[in-house]
């Protein structure tokens, strides 16, 4: 988890980031370094409703796993990964959008 913050705040040197994560433990961990332009907010427990990543899992099912049926594990994952890959970023902050988030701005 360091070496992937180190790497974004060295990508985006300029920005600052707003991270939104689960209470896995390496997330919680007394050695993780954050750098300054990086702000962590940990979610509560057991809330899945507030991990904006969770709308996005459900937005995806939704549009592409519902009532079909694939006929193979790979056409699966090439029909999953085209609809990501196609997805706008404006797709994706709508279905992510929560009122929350501006309190942590």
């Amino acid at each position: 988890m360091n070496v992937d913050l180190a790497q974004m705040a060295e990508q985006y040197p300029y920005q600052e980031r707003l991270l939104i994560l689960d209470g896995a433990a390496w997330h919680r961990s007394k050695g993780l370094v954050v750098p300054e332009s990086i702000k962590i907010v940990l979610l509560p427990p057991y809330s899945p409703e507030l991990n904006p990543v969770e709308r996005l899992w459900q937005h995806i099912k939704d549009n592409v796993l519902k009532k079909r049926i694939y006929e193979s594990l790979q056409s699966l994952e090439d029909v999953v990964a085209m609809y990501i890959g196609g997805l706008t970023s404006q797709t994706i902050q709508s279905v992510c959008h929560s009122t929350y988030l501006p309190h942590y701005l």
